[in-house]
């Protein structure tokens, strides 16, 4: 994901006087790593779940789970709230669980290398509309090729339907950056999903609970919870950590890297053989994310806030 998306306590992503030396910097490119694999994880469980309960069904079950664990361990009552800071919550809630609706549909129809690296260009137009510089318009170019040899339209293989889905995902990607960035401005913590998670629960149980619900069984209900864990809980964690030990460009660089771990996921564990110019196309997508993280760095600084990455992908 680009720096764009991260807000953190302070843009240079210094802890001290003279900054993270270079264990701090492994530490946390590994916790970054750490974090990424853990969501590609999630989201191959996700795929296997989509056969039993279908795809709403699975983004209900993760994220009804994932708002009662953020609502216990971020304990919003404990808060003083303003009307624009609740507003802001309730609308990441809203969106959060339209992107994970549609982001769902995209990996029931697509591998899931090329649903993570169709929805990346959500993150990768925020970060080249609020980069600096001329070069920064080289980046979407480059990802327009990757998106080329991704779906191949010129072979028909592609599942236009899927493609339609990952591209709304990665529109409500952007938006939920744009708004983690107005939470994370003004909420401290894990305060500000401690609210828009239940939200996103609550949206996702009125889309899917009532289809839902008489499917699920205790077995199905753990799943549930280990898949919230996977993704968001444990991911947000690892990367409130990496935050501190990063800089906000190398951080951004980092998770530029997500569409590559979801294809090797998507090859390792759900059998998900990419072709040679899907490869391609995918480090075409990484490397337009690796260039608009350089040059997509905040202007100024957030609030005194260390807000996890934006991790609503589906």
């Amino acid at each position: 994901m680009s720096a764009t998306t991260h807000p953190v306590t302070d843009p240079t992503g210094t802890t001290g006087p003279t900054g993270p030396g270079p264990s701090a910097a492994r530490q946390g490119a590994l916790l970054a790593c750490a974090s990424m694999l853990c969501v590609q994880l999630g989201l191959a469980v996700s795929v296997g779940l989509i056969d039993r309960i279908g795809t709403d069904g699975a983004a209900f079950l993760r994220l009804s789970w994932a708002g009662v664990l953020l609502l216990v361990v971020g304990r919003p009552w404990r808060v003083r709230w303003t009307r624009d800071a609740v507003a802001a919550c309730v609308a990441l809630g809203v969106v959060t669980a339209t992107v994970t609706l549609l982001f769902m549909e995209a990996v029931a129809r697509l591998p899931l290398g090329t649903a993570s690296a169709l929805e990346f260009l959500g993150p990768l137009g925020v970060a080249v509309l609020r980069g600096r510089g001329t070069g920064r318009w080289v980046w979407p170019l480059l990802a327009g090729a990757g998106v080329l040899l991704l779906t191949e339209p010129w072979d028909g293989r592609a599942d236009p339907v899927g493609v339609a889905f990952a591209l709304g995902a990665a529109c409500c990607w952007a938006a939920y950056i744009l708004l983690t960035q107005r939470v994370g401005d003004q909420v401290a913590g894990l305060s500000g999903l401690a609210i828009s998670m239940p939200v996103a629960g609550l949206v996702a149980a009125a889309v899917a609970g009532p289809a839902t619900l008489p499917q699920l069984t205790p077995e199905l209900w753990l799943v549930g919870l280990g898949l919230a864990l996977l993704l968001p809980v444990v991911p947000f964690s690892l990367e409130l950590v990496a935050l501190r030990r990063l800089h906000a460009a190398a951080f951004g660089t980092l998770m530029s890297l997500e569409p590559a771990f979801a294809l090797l996921v998507g090859l390792v564990l759900l059998g998900q053989v990419p072709t040679g110019l899907a490869v391609l196309g995918i480090g075409f997508v990484v490397a337009a994310g690796v260039g608009a993280a350089r040059t997509g760095e905040r202007d100024g600084p957030a609030a005194e806030v260390e807000q996890p990455a934006p991790h609503a992908v589906g």
